[in-house]
């Protein structure tokens, strides 16, 4: 039994079950258990792999995105570049290195969002050496002034959600509490979702089926669309996730660079949960920003991945290609990243970056 699991059974016997939202907030924010607050998730040694981790060329045609959609945006001066959830720095040191490289008179300021000080301890020595300084910033709110060019590479799928279950007496939130076997367990509780929340074919849905719902991810888009709507510049977001409303349940538990159970072990392992964008681009809709989306694969092979890639091979040995080919299929390929993660932008109205097709 984890230390996490311990205060969260106490918590249960003291007031009853709690939501899955809760659950999760506890399981990944926990001042003193929690899985972002103690360990280290990144890499090899850590739970799981990001696509900045897996090559530098994910960070390179980001910056390359980044940096056309200030060009787009009328080139505007005083623009804050910045990344929010950074994980290690890896994704802004491998942008800032390419930003340096395309245009030396671009040179905005540069901003880190993140509320964990062990991680913002772990970045600013990833970005020491780096060609541009950043600041570093606990909320999003906090950001310097000016036309804001943000990313965020796996932000969304870690925010809390809450999720209902369907049952013979209507859909019902999904609560955590404890078993007859005294263990922790999934069950419906007291609460129901507003009926004009739930997808098509909810009525219809067998029981035990799942919804779910993010309204911690809806606030946070709308707090980035509000300062983009506000002072302009864009916004480029990379998940796991679908494209419109739809039953299921999607929580899942990762451990070791493997699947685990969400109630085995709180506190040591990463919760997430697929990302509806079809809410987060509804979100910035409401702000009157365009927001289209693509493919993870499409969005990296249409500016450039392969011919990156090229370059990066040349005149390296049999064995290094095919770690570059290696990277090549893990960022783009179908049956890897390519199509489960999706790219997000956000856009003033009328303007369009490629390989987005329109500016919706």
């Amino acid at each position: 039994m984890t230390p996490l699991t311990r205060k969260i059974r106490r918590l249960i016997e003291a007031a009853g079950p709690m939501s899955v939202a809760d659950y999760m907030a506890l399981c990944l924010f926990d001042p003193e258990d929690g899985y972002y607050t103690t360990r280290e998730p990144f890499g090899r040694a850590g739970d799981f792999t990001t696509a900045p981790e897996i090559s530098q060329m994910f960070g390179e045609l980001v910056a390359v995105w980044l940096y056309s959609a200030w060009q787009a945006c009328g080139a505007p001066e005083g623009a804050v570049v910045a990344e929010i959830g950074p994980g290690r720095g890896t994704l802004m040191q491998d942008m800032l290195r390419t930003f340096a490289r395309l245009d030396r008179r671009f040179a905005p300021r540069v901003a880190m969002v993140e509320a964990s000080p062990r991680l913002a301890a772990l970045q600013k020595e990833t970005l020491a050496h780096a060609p541009v300084r950043a600041d570093w910033y606990e909320r999003p709110e906090d950001l310097p002034d000016g036309p804001l060019f943000i990313v965020g590479n796996e932000l969304f799928d870690a925010l809390p959600i809450r999720q209902y279950v369907k049952t013979a007496a209507g859909w019902r939130e999904r609560a955590v509490g404890i078993g007859a076997d005294g263990a922790l367990c999934l069950m419906a509780g007291a609460g129901a979702p507003d009926p004009a929340l739930l997808p098509p074919g909810a009525r219809d849905a067998p029981n035990g089926a799942v919804f779910e719902h993010a309204p911690a991810r809806e606030a946070l888009m709308d707090v980035l669309c509000e300062r983009l709507a506000r002072e302009k510049g864009a916004g480029l977001f990379v998940d796991y996730g679908y494209e419109g409303p739809a039953l299921g349940d999607t929580l899942q538990a990762v451990r070791r660079h493997g699947y685990d159970d969400v109630l085995s072990h709180p506190g040591e392992a990463d919760l997430t949960a697929h990302v509806d964008f079809a809410a987060l681009a509804a979100t910035a809709r409401a702000h009157r920003l365009s927001a289209p989306l693509t493919t993870q694969g499409k969005f990296l092979l249409e500016l450039g991945l392969l011919e990156r890639a090229g370059r990066l091979g040349a005149g390296r040995s049999a064995k290094e290609q095919e770690r570059i080919r290696g990277e090549v299929e893990r960022l783009a390929g179908p049956e890897a990243m390519g199509e489960l993660f999706k790219v997000l932008a956000v856009l003033p109205t009328g303007i369009s970056v490629p390989p987005f097709r329109s500016a919706d």
